[in-house]
C-alpha cells in the first residue's frame, strides 16, 4: 500500500465521523478526496463518493436506530422519491463535464451552508409538529425528488439538504433527522450510484479500503450525536460545509 492510498484511506475516517455525527457531510468530503487526493475524474469521484456514502451510512444507520434516532415512515417517503431523482440526477451527471460538475458541487455547498445558518424559529410542541407532518407530504415528495437529483448529479448534498428538510417540514428534532437523514442518504446514494456505473468505471480496490476506512469512523461519530447541544450542531453543520465549498470553488476557479 502506497503513501497516497494510505492518505486516502486516513481521511476517509473524516467522511465516516462526519456522517456518524452530522447525518451528512460524507460526500462532501469524499467528492474532493478522491478528485484532488486520489487523483480521480470528477466523474469517476462522484460516483466513488455515492458508494462511499451509502455503506458509511447504513452502517451508522443502525447505531442511531438503536438509539431511536430514525422516523422510518419519514424516511421511507422522502428516500423513496429521492432515489427517482437521483439515479435520473447520476444519468445526467456522467454526461456533463467534470469542471461544470465540481463548480456546480461547489455552489450548491455555500448556499446549503447559508440556509443553515440562517436563524430558525424554534419548533414548538409535539403535537405542532405533527400536525406539520401531516399537512406536508406533498412537499416532503418533492423536496425528496430535488435533492435526490442534486445528489445523483454532483455527488453532494445528501445530508446537508436532507437534514434542513427534515427539521423545517418534517418538524424532526435534530437527532431525529440526522438519524432519518442517514436512511434516505442511503437510498439515494445507492439509486445515484446506478446512474453513474452506466458510463463510469471505478477503481474498486481504492473505493472499498476507504469504504472501510469510513465505517469505523461512522461508528465513532455516531456515539457522539446525542450529546452535543442541536443548536451548536447545526452551526457547526452550516460553518464547516461553507468552508468546504468555498475551498473546492476557489480550487477551480483559480
Amino acid at each position: 500500500m502506497g503513501p497516497l492510498t494510505l492518505l486516502v484511506v486516513g481521511l476517509a475516517v473524516l467522511i465516516g465521523i462526519s456522517l456518524g455525527l452530522l447525518g451528512g457531510g460524507g460526500s462532501i468530503l469524499a467528492v474532493p478526496l478522491l478528485a484532488y487526493v486520489a487523483g480521480m475524474e470528477p466523474q469517476e469521484a462522484i460516483a466513488g463518493s455515492l458508494f462511499v456514502v451509502a455503506v458509511t451510512s447504513a452502517v451508522s444507520l443502525l447505531s442511531h436506530a438503536r438509539r431511536g434516532n430514525v422516523r422510518w415512515r419519514i424516511g421511507a417517503l422522502f428516500g423513496g422519491a429521492s432515489m427517482i431523482g437521483a439515479f435520473a440526477g447520476g444519468l445526467i451527471g456522467g454526461r456533463i463535464p467534470g469542471t461544470v460538475l465540481m463548480i456546480a458541487f461547489a455552489m450548491m455547498m455555500v448556499a446549503t451552508a447559508a440556509a443553515m445558518l440562517r436563524r430558525r424559529r424554534p419548533s414548538s410542541a409535539s403535537s405542532i409538529r405533527e400536525e406539520r407532518i401531516s399537512h406536508r407530504w406533498w412537499r416532503i415528495l418533492i423536496d425528496g425528488l430535488a435533492v435526490g437529483l442534486i445528489t445523483g448529479m454532483v455527488g453532494a448534498g445528501g445530508g446537508f439538504l436532507v437534514v434542513p428538510a427534515l427539521v423545517l417540514l418534517a418538524g424532526l428534532s435534530m437527532p431525529a433527522a440526522v438519524g432519518t437523514s442517514l436512511m434516505v442518504i442511503t437510498m439515494k446514494s445507492a439509486a445515484g450510484l446506478g446512474g453513474y456505473l452506466t458510463t463510469v468505471a471505478l477503481d474498486w480496490t481504492l473505493i472499498l479500503m476507504a469504504t472501510g476506512a469510513a465505517v469505523a469512523g461512522a461508528l465513532l461519530g455516531s456515539r457522539f450525536t446525542d450529546r452535543i447541544p442541536e443548536a451548536r450542531l447545526r452551526r457547526a453543520f452550516g460553518v464547516f460545509v461553507l468552508i468546504m465549498g468555498g475551498l473546492v470553488l476557489a480550487m477551480e476557479l483559480i
